[in-house]
Parts: structure tokens; C-alpha cells; sequence
């Protein structure tokens, strides 16, 4: 059996998982081997410190693909003061041929109607259905609807997926994704209950074997259960769920008694502290990194197709026999 969804026919994918974009994360190893495994690998395109970069990255990424599989590339809009080149971004994804593009953040509309006039498939990424129903009209095939579970930025309206994706199922026109705090087949046969048609994965997918971060991190998602996790930058309207450690909480110390200045601890949250601890040290403690509520439900560290192979073969089950079981004529 396979679980055919309107997100798995657009997408020309075996199962309606994608790995959502992750700083210092999603690089051509993880995002091959999702693709490999069945699922859509996402390519982070601004944890590549160029357009050019990113070039070199998707081609990397394209040598390490089955025949007929392809991988997506992960946009973010972020709030800068010299934000990047982003039309040189786009221009080298356009230009390698990628299909797929998830986009996120504030004001998506110019990069969407930009992509999507070169035929690109768009999947936009949001935290309120008000937000996901700008992005249909700006173009967006698919909305990946991010829960107050998420890790990174879960918005200000603190609305869980219980709520949040039953309420997208009624008011969006397109296919949409449960992304936020999703790790196994329990909650993928629960999201297509909800009127999803797949699921987004980010922290789940860091804990697998072809992840490109250290092991200390990996271990820290299946020792740390559901409770370690918190919120930093409210203070300053940008709230981040990050993993629950010394440097995270003195961060949400400043941020009591400055609220709203940032430079008393943004040199806590720079990108450089955490991409040092993915790729160099391994050390979870002293920096700010982001991770969802998942983890709590993270115990392993497999492979992306045995993660795939099992999520599918628990959320098939579920469907096809704990679910149908319940149903009886009188």
C-alpha cells in the first residue's frame, strides 16, 4: 500500500513527507537522502553564504539522486537590515532546474509571483490561516501549515495543530501540510484525519544518520523529552522555540529585565554560535538553537528511509485497521 494524497501527485513523490528548511541542516545530504527514501528533501538556500554557493550545493545534491528523483530548495524571507541577494538566489535555482520551492516568512508576495513565473511549484510555509490565505492569492500551491509546536518561529498567536489545521481544512483551497511537532505515523494518519495531505518534518529529520550535524546534538533530541524546549525573542516580536539549555535561558533572563533590547543579547542568538555547535563541537549547552516539541517523541537515530519506511507503514496501519475497526453499522 502507499498513501496517495493530492500533495504526493503534485509533487510526483511515493509518501506525503517533506523535510521542511533548517539553518546549518539542510544541506545535500539530508535532502538527498529524504528524496531517496521517497519523501521531498528541502536544500536551506541562506545557510549557503552565496547564490553561487547554492548552485554548487544543488548540483551536489543532484549527484547524490536516484534516477527521476528530484530535491526542493528552502527560501526564507528574513528580517535584516542588509537582507540577502535574494533575486540571485532565485536566479540559480531557476537556472538549475529546480521545481519545488518552499517559502517562509514575512511579505512573500514578489518572490512568490517571481517563481511561480517560471513555472516553479510553490509550497509556502505560515503560522496563521490568515497568513496562508494571502499566500494562495500571491500563488502558493501548497500551504505548510507551521503549529505553536514548531520549532524556530511558531508567530505570536500560540494556536496548536489541534486547532490550527482542522480550521485550515475549512477555509483553504489548496492541499496543505501539518508541519510543527510531527514525528511519527500516528500523527501523519492523524493530520490526513484533520484534512491534511502530508506532513512537514524539520527536528525529526535532524535526528537520522545522513543529518550533517554532530552526534552530541542528535543524542540531546532522544535523551530530552517534550519539556525541553522554550521561547526566546518574544520580547522583541520574533518568538523562536529553541532547545532548553543555560545560554537559551540566559537569553529569556536579559530579555525579563531589558524587555525588547535586543543588543543586551544578541550576541546570544547569532547563526555563527549554533552553526559551530551543529558542525564543530557537538556542544548542545552554549548555544541558541531551534527545535520543536518533537522530541519528545524522538527515541532513535535511523536512517531518513527507515524513518520514512516506519512513519508510513505505523500511519497505513492505523488507517487500514485500528481506524476502520472503530466503525460499525448498527
Amino acid at each position: 500500500m502507499v498513501l496517495k494524497t493530492r500533495v504526493t501527485e503534485m509533487l510526483g513523490i511515493q509518501h506525503p513527507i517533506i523535510q521542511g528548511g533548517m539553518h546549518y541542516v539542510g544541506y545535500a545530504e539530508l535532502a538527498a537522502a529524504v528524496s531517496n527514501a521517497g519523501g521531498l528533501g528541502m536544500i536551506t538556500a541562506l545557510t549557503q553564504p552565496s547564490a553561487e554557493a547554492l548552485r554548487q550545493e544543488i548540483r551536489r545534491c543532484k549527484a547524490m539522486l536516484k534516477p527521476g528523483i528530484q530535491v526542493g530548495v528552502n527560501l526564507t524571507l528574513l528580517p535584516a537590515l542588509a537582507p540577502p541577494d535574494y533575486p540571485a538566489y532565485m536566479k540559480a535555482v531557476v537556472e538549475e532546474g529546480i521545481k519545488v520551492v518552499e517559502t517562509a516568512g514575512a511579505s512573500p508576495e514578489e518572490m512568490i509571483k517571481a517563481l511561480k513565473s517560471e513555472g516553479i511549484l510553490i509550497i509556502h510555509k505560515c503560522v496563521a490561516v490568515r497568513h496562508a490565505l494571502s499566500a494562495i492569492k500571491y500563488g502558493a500551491d501548497i500551504i505548510s501549515m507551521d503549529g505553536f509546536e514548531c520549532g524556530g518561529h511558531p508567530g505570536n498567536d500560540d494556536v496548536g495543530n489541534m486547532v490550527l489545521l482542522p480550521k485550515a481544512a475549512r477555509k483553504l483551497s489548496v492541499p496543505f501540510l501539518a508541519s510543527g511537532g510531527i514525528a511519527d505515523g500516528k500523527q501523519l494518519a492523524g493530520a490526513l484525519a484533520m484534512g491534511c495531505d502530508g506532513i512537514n518534518m524539520g527536528t525529526r529529520f535532524m535526528a537520522t544518520v545522513e543529518a550533517p550535524i554532530k552526534d552530541g546534538i542528535k543524542q540531546a533530541l532522544v535523551d530530552t523529552d517534550e519539556r525541553g524546549t522554550m521561547h526566546v525573542m518574544k520580547s522583541v516580536n520574533n518568538t523562536e522555540r529553541v532547545f532548553k539549555n543555560p545560554t537559551s535561558q540566559e537569553v529569556a533572563d536579559i530579555e525579563e529585565e531589558f524587555p525588547g533590547d535586543f543588543d543586551k543579547f544578541g550576541h546570544l542568538v547569532k547563526g555563527l554560535k549554533y552553526k559551530d555547535s551543529f558542525q564543530k563541537t557537538g556542544d548542545t549547552q552554549d548555544s541558541v538553537w531551534s527545535c520543536g516539541q518533537s522530541i519528545g517523541l524522538i527515541d532513535d537515530v535511523p536512517t531518513c528511509q527507515d524513518l520514512i519506511d516506519t512513519i508510513v507503514a505505523e500511519a497505513e496501519d492505523i488507517i487500514t485497521s485500528r481506524l476502520a475497526g472503530l466503525v460499525s453499522k448498527l
